[in-house]
């Protein structure tokens, strides 16, 4: 038996453990769940690289899941691509913060590459928006508020209860708290993934630019500015340059679609 044969023939096995979750099947995604059918064949078969394009034509047109990542991130570790499969389970970690098969294969992929967890983590109030999406904290603050403005309105009925009005600043505080989490996390800067090899860092963005230093294969760096198919970044090191979007592939938006296409 070949190594692709018995990669494939160990990836089928992961993939049906899995039970290959759908993708969410509104009456106009009946043809983008036989789309992603088809791709999870192709990952069956060994054909990674039609299963990825696969994939990422379905993320462009909007039918993203965890699950659509995670088979991504196998197909893309099958092939070599270690960079790409933890971009794609980062992607699948943002989608299903509270997935641990996904945290664990985020730290499987990361020690493969050598890196240090903060080399994947350089926006620390990014894992507070994870914290928030996973907890729902923006809904607990809403009905935390509007639990406080209940025992307000009630403590100025006869007869009056002093309870109520404790009631009500406590709500009010926990809102607050609450509140804090998510309005910290917007705050942070937009990430990418380095999933090229040695993916250089360049002067300028342009591809006859002065080549300033070279990236690290899976280093999460934060997104300073972008200029069309260019995104300046910053390395672990501190080291800031300009590289092309083939190399390092956004955290905050599908693939195939810049910031301000996505919604």
């Amino acid at each position: 038996m070949t190594v692709r044969a018995a990669v494939a023939g160990l990836l089928a096995t992961a993939l049906a453990a899995s039970g290959l979750a759908a993708l969410p099947s509104p009456p106009s995604a009946t043809k983008a769940d036989d789309r992603f059918r088809e791709a999870n064949e192709l990952v069956r078969a060994g054909d990674y690289p039609k299963a990825i394009a696969l994939y990422g034509e379905l993320a462009a047109s909007g039918h993203e899941s965890a699950s659509l990542y995670w088979n991504w991130a196998q197909a893309a570790s099958a092939r070599g691509a270690q960079g790409e499969a933890l971009w794609a389970l980062l992607r699948a970690r943002d989608l299903d913060p509270g997935d641990r098969a996904v945290a664990r294969d985020v730290e499987r992929v990361r020690e493969a590459l050598n890196l240090d967890p903060a080399e994947i983590a350089p926006e620390p109030l990014a894992a507070a928006g994870r914290w928030s999406r996973r907890f729902r904290l923006d809904l607990l603050a809403l009905a935390l508020f509007v639990l406080s403005l209940a025992a307000h309105a009630l403590g100025r009925l006869p007869p009056r209860r002093r309870w109520t009005g404790n009631a009500a600043g406590v709500g009010l505080g926990l809102g607050l708290l609450a509140a804090a989490v998510p309005v910290a996390a917007s705050f942070a800067r937009p990430t990418a993934t380095v999933v090229r090899r040695a993916a250089p860092l360049l002067d300028a963005a342009s591809p006859t630019a002065e080549t300033a230093g070279s990236l690290r294969e899976g280093e999460v760096v934060p997104v300073l500015e972008s200029s069309g198919d260019w995104l300046r970044v910053e390395d672990n090191a501190g080291a800031r340059g300009w590289a092309h979007v083939d190399d390092v592939r956004r955290l905050d938006t599908p693939p195939g679609r810049r910031p301000a296409d996505a919604g």
